[in-house]
């Protein structure tokens, strides 16, 4: 796409990107940007397949150095009659935008105006970006430092599952013990070293894969090492992930509250069980509720996750998922738009599919977590998603996840051990930019028990 003409300097592969998403028509099309004014306004002239508009906004150079790039962007919408409930925003985290403008000594009506007018966000999305950031301000602690443990193993691989997850009954389950035992060294090595640093834990996080996956005997051990090992002083959260009931015993949720688990997700996805089927993750309903009874019985927090336009789907049968979803006193609900990731067997199979209601969903879910009480906590977006949508968190008063917060606004290090954990290290540069190094432990159990004694010092360096 060397077709862009402009009079002024911005990141030209920025708005190739831009275009490539939100206006794919004008790929091969001759885009001339020329800056005609720039005083107490700041003046584009626009012109592409054979149209041209003025674009004119207040100069807010002074503290937006990108606002030439902002309303490239936008111009085009406009010129191209685009209209979009999230306006010019493609970032996966539009949050982090209004908590930079913060920082820049905007106030909340002043954000409020520069979302709709310079980046063409409907009023309805910039009071959902505004009361998200309200809620998630009250959590962001830079002080602190999270954890995050992964178990890389399934019982199966969803079909639209991108994450690092291997079949325990496939050829890569023969590693699972060794697996195991690699990370009791981690856990007990990264241990000793933390004795010796500042670093508080605020919240840990066992992900995957399926973390309720492991044995009966290896979620203690797993447990236990934490436990022995770990300075939990300041935790202020612990989650284990049980997405999928058939890991679940009844002896696992009590080994995960004796040991300090608080919450876990227990993910239905839909409730369409035939879907699920050929999603290739069965669900057995009934065991679903007796697990879910009996972690409410035993005091544990329930998040539930639901997929919103799995293949196949039609409007009705989300809607019947969140008519389920009443049945369920769960105190947190995160809702996903489907993405379609190269990793997934879905990216590789699903050419077409259904068009959705999403108004009509939207509403009934607001019905919904509004009778439970919820509110919107967290959010974030994803470039691949059937919809210009966003994944949504909500949760009742009190029981919103810190570690979801944090990791979604990258305001927090994380220490991440076990198989395709992320460690991220996030240092404040400036009062709009931090700098993210991550370093990311091998996906694969195989790889991760050959490397982590190799790795694990470069991990640690960054904690030091």
């Amino acid at each position: 796409m060397e077709n862009i003409k402009l009079n002024f300097e911005i990141k030209i592969n920025n708005l190739k990107e831009f275009i490539r998403v939100l206006i794919p028509e004008l790929i091969d099309e001759k885009i001339t940007i020329m800056e005609k004014r720039c005083d107490e306004f700041l003046e584009l002239e626009l012109e592409a397949a054979g149209k041209k508009i003025m674009f004119s906004y207040e100069n807010h150079l002074d503290r937006l150095e990108d606002q030439r790039i902002v309303m490239s962007k936008v111009g085009l919408l406009k010129l191209m009659d685009k209209k979009y409930p999230w306006g010019g925003l493609i970032g996966v985290r539009p949050t982090k935008l209004v908590r930079r403008f913060l920082n820049l000594s905007y106030t909340y009506e002043e954000i409020e105006k520069l979302m709709c007018g310079l980046y063409l966000v409907t009023p309805k999305k910039v009071k959902l970006l505004i009361d998200v950031v309200k809620k998630e301000m009250k959590f962001l602690n830079r002080d602190h430092i999270n954890m995050y443990i992964g178990i890389p193993y399934c019982p199966t691989k969803c079909r639209y599952c991108s994450f690092a997850s291997y079949e325990m009954k496939g050829k890569i389950g023969k590693y699972y013990n060794e697996f195991v035992e690699t990370l009791l060294e981690e856990i007990s090595l990264t241990g000793e070293f933390l004795k010796g640093t500042s670093n508080s834990i605020e919240s840990l996080y066992i992900g995957g894969g399926t973390p309720s996956i492991l044995t009966e005997i290896d979620m203690e051990r797993v447990l236990k090492a934490i436990k022995n090992n770990i300075n939990l002083t300041d935790l202020k959260e612990f989650t284990l992930e049980a997405g999928r009931v058939d890991t679940l015993t009844l002896k696992k949720l009590d080994i995960m509250k004796s040991y300090g688990v608080e919450r876990i997700s227990l993910n239905p996805q839909t409730f369409n069980l035939k879907t699920l089927e050929k999603m290739n993750r069965p669900l057995d309903r009934d065991k679903f509720d007796e697990m879910f009874n009996y972690a409410k019985k035993i005091g544990l927090i329930i998040n539930m996750d639901l997929i919103l336009g799995l293949p196949g789907e039609t409007t009705e049968d989300i809607l019947y998922t969140l008519e389920e979803l009443k049945k369920y006193p769960a105190e947190n609900l995160t809702t996903h738009v489907l993405a379609l990731k190269k990793a997934s067997v879905l990216f590789k199979d699903v050419q077409t599919s259904i068009s959705l209601d999403y108004e009509k969903i939207e509403r009934k879910l607001y019905e919904v977590t509004e009778g439970k009480k919820m509110k919107p906590y967290y959010m974030y977006r994803q470039k691949n998603s059937l919809e210009c949508g966003e994944n949504m968190g909500f949760a009742v008063e009190g029981t919103e996840s810190i570690f979801n917060i944090e990791m979604i606004e990258e305001n927090q290090s994380t220490l991440g051990l076990g198989g395709g954990a992320i460690t991220k290290s996030v240092v404040a540069e400036s009062l709009t930019v931090d700098k993210i190094k991550r370093i990311v432990s091998p996906k694969e159990p195989i790889a991760y028990v050959k490397q982590m004694k190799e790795r694990l010092p470069k991990k640690l360096e960054l904690f030091k």
